[in-house]
């Protein structure tokens, strides 16, 4: 299994800003998505100014 580190994501959700924790391996944007979209599954939102910082 992976190392995983926990970080935050901030992100706007239909242009109103919000945030996240996620486990992620390397805290890439692309691993942000793929948490994001487990997050918000099949809907219709719209998920913009996506940033990834390791959590305090």
């Amino acid at each position: 299994m992976a190392q995983t580190t926990k970080y935050v994501i901030k992100y706007k959700l239909n242009g109103e800003r919000r945030f996240e924790f996620a486990q992620l391996e390397n805290g890439t944007e692309e691993e942000a998505k793929a948490a994001l979209a487990k997050i918000h599954g099949e809907s219709e939102d719209v998920i913009s100014e996506i940033s990834v910082s390791k959590a305090l």
